[in-house]
Formats: C-alpha cells, structure tokens, sequence
C-alpha cells in the first residue's frame, strides 16, 4: 500500500459521513446478542423486568425513534448544509462534513435502531431480554442529547465570525504541525525560488492524472534521495493543480534510476480533486478571504462580516509573520551532507502569503468605510511586529491602500475618515486617537 494511498484512505476516513454510523450498526447488533444473553443469567431489579407485550412496544417505540431522529438529523444537516454555502464559501464544507458530533449523533441513533431490532427477534413467551430493553432507552436518551449538542454547536457554527474562527484554528494547526516537521532531522529543504542547474534531471515524473497537490510524504522522499544518492526537485508547492502529463518531480544525479523509482516518487505525492489544511495553511487563509469577499459582494453587501474575518484573519498573519520562516516553510537552518542527498521543495513567499490575504478584500472592500478602515489597522499592527526583512511587502500593500482610497474617496467628505485606521471597521476606540494624530 503506497503513502499516496494511505493518505487519500485517511482523507476519505475523515470525510467519510457514512462510514461510522455503519461502524455503530454493527456494534449496536452486536451489543444486542449480548444483552439478550445477558438477561439470561444476571438477576434484575424488578423495575427492570418486562411482560413480552410490553417489551415488544417499548422496543417498537424505540425503533422507530430512532429512524424518525436520523432523518431529522439528515434534514437539519442538509439546511445548514445549504445556508452555509450561501452565506460562506464552499470550502468550508470540508471542516462541516468532518465533525465528529454529526458522526456520533448519527452512529448512536443507527446503532441505537440494530440494538433494539436485535431485540426484538429475541423477544418469545418465556425469555425477555429486560436488560436490553432499559439499555434501548439509554441510547436513545443518548441520541437526543447528542442531537441537542449537534444542534447548537451547529447553529452557532453558522455566525460568520464562528467560522472565520474555526477556519483560522485550522490554519494555525496546520502551520504548527508544518513547522514542527520541518524541524525534524528527515525533513526536506525548502526554496522560494525554482532550482536551477545546468544539468539535466535524470529522472522525470509526470502526473498520470489532474489533481491538487494535498500532501507530500517528506521523510519517504528524503530517504529515496539518500538511498539514491541524488537531489530530489519538487517544482510546485502544497495546493497547486498539476495538469495531467505535468512534472511531479525532477531527480538530478544518482545512478539505476528507471521506472520502479519513478512509480515509486509519483506514490510519494498525494493528489485530490481539491486543497486540503493539513500541508497547505494558506488554504485556510484563502476560505477566510472567500468568506469576507463574499460578505463584501453587491447581493449581501455586509462589511462588518469582513471586518470580523479580518480580525480572525489578521491575527493568524501575525503567527506567520512574527515567525523566523520564509514564506510558510522554514529555510534550512542547519548544514546538510549533499552526498546522503537532498530533497528541495517549493515553498511560498512571504510576500505571496500577504498578497492572498488582503488584495482581494482591498479590491471588493474599497468602498466599503469599514472595511479599509480595519485594513489599515491589520497591516500597521503587522508592520509593528515583522522581522525587518518582511516590512516592504507590508508598507507595499499600505501604498496601495492608500492608493484605493485616494480612487473610491477623493470627492468624499469623509476621506480624512477612509484614511483612519480602525481596529473595529469603524467607531473603535483608537478611531479618535489616531484622527487626533493625523
């Protein structure tokens, strides 16, 4: 089984809305010919005790919850399914259809249907299962209440500002767990700019089909690089679409290398139909702009939406930009032995990860009060706090904010005003001090 595969299995695991009800059916049947049996030999109080008549309703009451319950919650899933992708951006279904909750709601309720099914058909004149018959009630309280839960987490999950916050855990997860792996001893290098060489690749590795790039085992293409003896070249990064017939990889140097080596590479590179968060943070950032941009839009026309995401968004830049990385990916900060061999990744700019954050909500915001108000706020904390190294990309984007608002407010009274920053949009309480100052 190749790390390709193993990977994509792992995605479709997590994304999978029917796999662990099925996995909770089958518990629940198996459950079930335990506690009939179980009945058999334990004594029970006599509060627990039922006539087979009564036992048969009470489990029929209970099957049929619990099927009328699964549907309700199909339904409900479905609404906010379709009020969250009119509101936000669809990407941001990824994270819906991986909650945890949805899945344990739906596994204890089908669960909860075999268990109870399974005891009906043990159910004769002389032998009840009485035990399982109160366990049938448990699990079926326990569906309720983690229906409830399910339904609250889910309708606060459908402020704007709820999701911008969860998207922003996401990216902050995502860059921890890179930079921990890119401090590891097996981790590849990682450069800004493409390799360049006068040799010519010895090895080429070509996409057999379209896809994103989702994730890269490192540590699988370090050790191909050592045993080989050659430098490994990869020329996208996490996230970008590889046409098909594409270069994956380049190889430079090494000897025997042939096509076991090259299926063995294109194993290495996991590609799907979309982005994922777990190697690429800056699909997180990109969901959050979508949200805001969306919120900016002629039809929603809903600034204090983007400022809100602004703040979600700017306090995950400044993660990224009080950090010593280059780009999202660290620079080698140790010596490497080029004869054990070296893998060489594309990684972003810092100037790359600025641009995607805020070009686009300065060019949907721009008449928007709030929203270049809050801009400036993100990008003069940002300057404050930047290695030296990293104040030009953001001095550059104030250059052309300032430039927006010279285009969408020359002719306004309240130029002076689209010239403040202002940490809340407008009204906050460094408004004032900074109109003071200016």
């Amino acid at each position: 089984m190749s790390w390709s595969f193993r990977f994509r299995l792992s995605q479709f695991v997590r994304g999978s809305l029917w796999l662990l009800p099925v996995v909770g059916g089958i518990i629940g049947w198996s459950c079930a010919v335990v506690a009939a049996d179980t009945g058999t030999w334990a004594k029970l109080p006599t509060s627990w005790t039922y006539s087979p008549g009564t036992a048969q309703a009470v489990l029929a009451a209970v099957v049929g919850a619990s099927v009328g319950l699964t549907g309700f919650v199909v339904t409900v899933s479905v609404l906010i399914v379709q009020m969250a992708t009119g509101t936000f951006s669809a990407r941001y279904m990824r994270l819906f259809y991986r909650d945890r909750v949805l899945k344990s709601v739906l596994a204890v309720l089908v669960g909860t249907l075999t268990f109870s099914y399974g005891l009906m058909r043990r159910i004769e004149a002389g032998s009840v299962p009485s035990f399982g018959v109160t366990l049938a009630g448990f699990f079926l309280a326990a569906g309720v209440g983690l229906f409830l839960v399910f339904l609250n987490r889910s309708i606060h999950r459908l402020r704007p500002v709820a999701v911008a916050a969860l998207v922003a855990k996401a990216g902050r997860q995502a860059f921890d767990e890179a930079l921990a792996a890119a401090l590891e001893a097996d981790s590849p290098e990682y450069a800004q700019t493409p390799y360049e060489t006068t040799e010519d690749p010895s090895l080429v590795v070509h996409a057999r089909q379209a896809g994103a790039i989702q994730a890269v085992d490192d540590r699988g293409l370090v050790r191909f690089a050592r045993e080989r003896g050659c430098v490994v070249v990869l020329p996208r990064a996490a996230g970008d679409f590889v046409p098909e017939g594409a270069v994956l990889a380049e190889v430079y140097g090494g000897t025997g290398l042939g096509a076991a080596d090259e299926d063995r590479l294109r194993s290495m590179i996991a590609l799907g139909v979309e982005r994922t968060i777990e190697q690429d943070p800056a699909f997180a950032i990109r969901v959050m702009v979508d949200i805001a941009i969306r919120a900016l839009s002629p039809a929603v026309n809903d600034p204090t939406t983007a400022v809100q995401v602004l703040d979600h968004l700017g306090d995950t830049m400044r993660m990224i930009g009080s950090t010593s990385w280059s780009g999202l990916r660290p620079a080698p900060d140790r010596p490497r032995d080029v004869r054990s061999g070296r893998v060489i990744v594309r990684t972003r700019r810092w100037e790359d990860i600025v641009s995607l954050a805020i070009t686009e909500i300065r060019e949907y915001g721009g008449r928007s009060i709030q929203v270049v108000r809050r801009l400036r706020a993100l990008l003069e904390e940002l300057l404050e706090i930047v290695p030296d190294v990293r104040r030009p990309a953001i001095e550059d984007e104030l250059v052309r904010l300032d430039a927006t608002v010279a285009e969408h407010w020359a002719g306004s009274v309240d130029l002076d005003r689209a010239r403040t920053a202002d940490r809340q949009g407008i009204g906050g309480a460094g408004a004032a001090v900074t109109a003071a100052r200016s």
